[in-house]
C-alpha cells in the first residue's frame, strides 16, 4: 500500500509540475483587438493551414506552416507580445505555438482563448482566401469562382458564399 500511495503522490507532483509550465496567461479579446490596431503584437495561428486559409485573425502568422522557421518571423525584442490562439476554448493546438515562443525566450506570450470561433463570433474582422476551382471539376458544371490569392478582410456579417467567390 505504501508503494501505491508513494506512486500516487509522485504521479500527482509531476502531473501537476507539468501543468504548470504549459499555463500561458490569458488576453482578452479587446486588448487583442487594441494591440492589433497598434500593431504591437505578434499573433501565431495554431489551428492548421488548411483552417488559416479559411478564416484567421487579422496579421496572424501560420504557425504549422511556419514552425521551422517561425524564430526568423517572431520580433527580435523578446519582451514584445505574442499571441497564440486555435479553434476555441476547448482547443489546446496553441501550447504548441505559445511554447515554442517560450523556449526561444520571449516573455510576454499570451492565449486568446476563445480563438478563431470566438474571434468570428464577436464580429471582428478576418481575413480569408479566397476559394479556387478545383482542377478535378468541369468547367460548365463550377461556379464562377476567383483564383485570385490577394487576402479580403471581412467582417462575420459581411462573410457570405458571394463575398468569396
Amino acid at each position: 500500500m505504501k508503494i501505491f500511495t508513494t506512486l500516487f503522490l509522485a504521479l500527482g507532483l509531476a502531473g501537476a509540475a507539468f501543468a504548470g509550465t504549459t499555463k500561458v496567461p490569458a488576453i482578452s479579446h479587446p486588448e487583442l483587438t487594441a494591440a492589433i490596431a497598434a500593431k504591437s503584437v505578434t499573433v501565431l495561428d495554431a489551428n492548421g493551414s488548411d483552417s488559416f486559409k479559411e478564416a484567421r485573425i487579422p496579421g496572424a502568422i501560420d504557425f504549422i506552416a511556419h514552425e521551422k522557421a517561425i524564430a526568423s518571423l517572431l520580433p527580435k525584442d523578446k519582451s514584445a507580445l505574442v499571441v497564440a490562439y486555435c479553434g476555441n476554448e476547448y482547443c489546446s493546438a496553441y501550447l504548441a505555438a505559445a511554447t515554442m515562443a517560450t523556449k526561444l525566450g520571449y516573455t510576454n506570450v499570451k492565449h486568446y482563448a476563445p480563438g478563431i470561433d470566438g474571434w468570428v463570433k464577436s464580429g471582428a474582422k478576418v481575413v480569408v482566401l479566397p476559394m479556387t476551382q478545383p482542377a478535378n471539376v468541369a468547367q460548365s458544371h463550377a461556379p464562377a469562382i476567383t483564383s485570385s490569392y490577394a487576402p479580403v478582410t471581412e467582417s462575420r456579417a459581411q462573410m457570405t458564399w458571394a463575398s468569396i467567390r
